[in-house]
């Protein structure tokens, strides 16, 4: 590299950076206005999600001993809202095992919040409200809530679709289905692959309503039918967030964690330690709460106009992985 190519590269650089400073002053201005406090909690952790579908990074000290490197300070900040906190959100790095791609980098920058006494609704009228102040191109945007039930009839689906329904669905789009997958990863597999890319171009989309199965640690609507408080934001063809009105009762999270690590030993991947001061924490006294976690790198593409997440970083990464 001759000395001009330098000195554009470093412009280059100096300007991604510039952008990112600009963007997480943004944020952080955003929640400051609204009363929500700024928390720090530790990366490194004795306990993880056990969540299947969710690698976490393993770290081993000099005497063995074994902790995580933290998917989301979820676990964390839910012992803060018990203990009193108020809101609260955080912004910083997390780590998940495996995710390396355009739109994926194992460790990436999130930004994760809880508001009191907030249901899914307000917290995606807030979400909504946030990313229309760090990406200018969506102030002309409204907003679209979609639910899962509608997401699917998109495809022709009834909510209540049969596995061997998903994997003929699956098989007309030319996608393969892989050996032994259940219902729910068909499912997900059809809507990442196929629908997923559809939403979110004529205005800032959120998804609501998903199956009681794929609930995670969001609490249950009873409906007819129930449905998981759990919602997705997505622009552009791009998920930016998942957000839940958050399950609060220790007994049904820890039967959840339960079946999750079961799904793990099955499977023959590492199955983490129960998450037991998640679960004290729930036991003091969840307030009644909804939260949300957004990937900054993601939003910083759409602020940027970049087709690549490696444009975005405060890195001078290449794309290797296309």
């Amino acid at each position: 590299m001759n000395a001009a190519q330098e000195t554009a590269s470093a412009r280059t650089l100096r300007a991604r950076l510039a952008m990112r400073a600009a963007l997480l002053r943004e944020v952080r201005e955003f929640m400051h206005a609204r009363g929500v406090l700024e928390v720090d909690t530790a990366l490194l952790r004795a306990e993880t999600i056990p969540d299947p579908a969710i690698g976490s990074l393993r770290v081993y000290g000099d005497a063995g001993d074994c902790g995580y490197l933290q998917t989301s300070p979820e676990f964390a900040m839910k012992a803060l809202l018990a203990a009193g906190s108020g809101d609260i959100y955080q912004l910083g790095h997390v780590f998940r095992d495996g995710e390396h791609g355009r739109h994926h980098r194992r460790e990436f920058t999130l930004l994760e919040w809880y508001r009191c006494g907030y249901d899914a609704r307000a917290l995606m009228d807030e979400v909504a409200e946030l990313l229309v102040a760090l990406v200018p191109a969506l102030r002309d945007r409204p907003v679209r809530r979609v639910s899962h039930d509608a997401l699917l009839a998109s495809a022709g689906l009834e909510p209540d679709c049969t596995h061997d329904a998903l994997a003929a669905t699956l098989s007309a789009e030319s996608i393969g289905a892989p050996a032994g997958a259940d219902r729910d990863a068909l499912l997900d597999l059809l809507v990442g692959a196929c629908l997923i890319p559809r939403l979110g171009h004529d205005a800032i989309t959120f998804v609501h309503g998903y199956p009681v199965s794929q609930a995670a640690l969001a609490a249950i609507d009873p409906g007819p039918p129930p449905r998981a408080a759990r919602f997705e934001v997505f622009v552009d063809g791009l998920e930016l967030g998942n957000g839940f009105r958050e399950l609060a009762d220790p007994a049904e999270q820890r039967a959840r964690f339960e079946r999750e690590r079961a799904t793990r030993r099955d499977a023959g991947l590492h199955v983490p330690p129960m998450p037991e001061a998640l679960l004290a924490a729930l036991a003091r006294g969840l307030p009644a709460c909804a939260g949300v976690a957004l990937g900054v790198d993601r939003i910083a593409m759409l602020a940027a106009g970049a087709d690549h997440i490696a444009d975005v970083l405060p890195t001078s990464e290449e794309h290797d992985d296309d």
